[in-house]
């Protein structure tokens, strides 16, 4: 059976298995802020859903989402310098 908590926040309502998230959820179990998650968004990176007064983002688009964030295998040798190397002349 769900767990439903009756709060006045919809972010604070939660359905154990649900399809559906918030935003402040999805912000949440992707580890980023509300307005990174808006910008994901408003880019088309992160198919999201206005229903009614609230966006809600399907579980199954989150997890496509986050397979699309791998990185692959040497493809970031530029974001650490080369071993320093020692002379000896």
């Amino acid at each position: 059976m769900e767990k439903i908590e009756t709060t006045t926040s919809d972010e604070e309502i939660d359905l154990t298995g649900s399809e559906w998230l918030g935003t402040t959820a999805t912000a949440k179990r992707l580890g980023i802020t509300t307005r990174t998650l808006y910008r994901f968004i408003d880019e088309g990176q992160l198919p999201a859903y206005r229903l009614g007064r609230v966006i809600r983002i399907k579980n199954t688009d989150i997890d496509t989402f986050i397979e699309g964030c791998l990185i692959e295998p040497g493809t970031i040798a530029h974001l650490y310098p080369p071993a320093a190397t020692a002379d000896n002349s």
